[in-house]
């Protein structure tokens, strides 16, 4: 087996678990308020990733110093983007409490095509496919969440995190190149965590109460969706084409729909089997390179440097360069 092949199934273990990472959040909600939960993913996850960052910095000789210096770059950027997170993950799980684990990883997937277009504010090039991708999700994320009346109230708080996810990569891609980005995300983990901490006791009657019942769900978001979630990116990534690596990991959102019928008895109506259909198309083309990106791509290669791809977990571990 080759290394690009191997990277590519390791890219794609890492989407099912981020996939399903949805139905924890779905069966934790079941127990624990959003803002509990939130609470204890977010210590969970940034544990999870410290064991990485002392591999990593043993395997590039890093001195006690230079580690120290490396998480202090990290602590100015971290709080923007720990408060992007946070907003985004809490209107993600007090979304999943009313609408399906499939729904929300669908309408989380948005931020996919939302971010080249936030991106062209900001005087990023957002080639063509970029435009047909959104052509499809939208309407696609009509036909997926319409009740006949409106959208339904789980859909729409997720769909207003999809902003908040977009700010968080934007935010993400103008430091990442500067940072260590999993020392930087533990520095996300740790603001949301402690937001989420300080909100639950006056957001919930009884935080906390339901960890017990719900410590399975925890531990799959806190740790495996983190902890070896992240490690399968970061070797995965190295030897995947970055355009390939980025349309395997956006089928996280088909993952989640996957895990949600799988676990949870979920199913679409005909409408909504359209409708996610179109999103995944949509989300798909949008991560067609554009011609720029292809000579960055072959430029990068030509180096052996290891390519860096937009990573869709949601969301809770989301990063970006650009």
């Amino acid at each position: 087996m080759s290394r690009a092949t191997r990277s590519y199934l390791l890219l794609l273990l890492c989407s099912v678990i981020w996939g399903f990472a949805f139905v924890a959040q779905r069966l934790g909600a079941e127990h624990l308020g959003a803002y509990s939960f939130n609470a204890a993913r977010g210590f969970l996850g940034a544990a999870a990733l410290l064991p990485l960052v002392w591999f990593l910095d043993r395997r590039a000789r890093i001195s006690p110093f230079e580690a120290r210096a490396a998480w202090a770059r990290v602590a100015r950027p971290g709080v923007f983007i720990g408060l992007m997170f946070f907003g985004g993950q809490t209107l993600q799980q007090l979304g999943v409490e009313q609408t399906t684990a499939g729904n929300a990883a669908f309408v989380t997937g948005l931020y996919m095509v939302l971010v080249p277009v936030a991106g062209r504010f900001l005087g990023q090039h957002t080639g063509v496919f970029t435009w047909l991708g959104i052509a499809l999700a939208v309407p696609g994320l009509f036909l997926l969440t319409w009740t006949g009346t409106g959208i339904g109230p789980g859909d729409l708080l997720v769909l207003v995190g999809t902003l908040f996810w977009t700010f968080h990569i934007l935010g993400v891609g103008r430091v990442a190149a500067h940072v260590d980005p999993i020392r930087l995300s533990v520095a996300q983990f740790l603001v949301m965590a402690t937001l989420s901490a300080v909100v639950a006791p006056f957001a919930e009657d009884a935080p906390f109460a339901g960890l017990l019942p719900a410590l399975g769900a925890v531990l799959f978001a806190g740790l495996l969706s983190t902890g070896v979630g992240f490690t399968l990116q970061v070797v995965g990534q190295r030897y995947a084409r970055a355009s390939v690596a980025a349309m395997i990991m956006s089928l996280e959102a088909m993952w989640g729909a996957v895990g949600g019928a799988l676990f949870l008895g979920e199913r679409l109506s005909l409408q909504g089997y359209f409708g996610a259909a179109m999103m995944m198309a949509g989300i798909l083309l949008a991560q067609v390179p554009t011609r720029a990106d292809r000579a960055r791509e072959a430029e990068r290669a030509a180096s052996g440097q290891p390519t860096v791809v937009p990573v869709p977990e949601p969301p809770s571990t989301a990063l970006r360069e650009d």
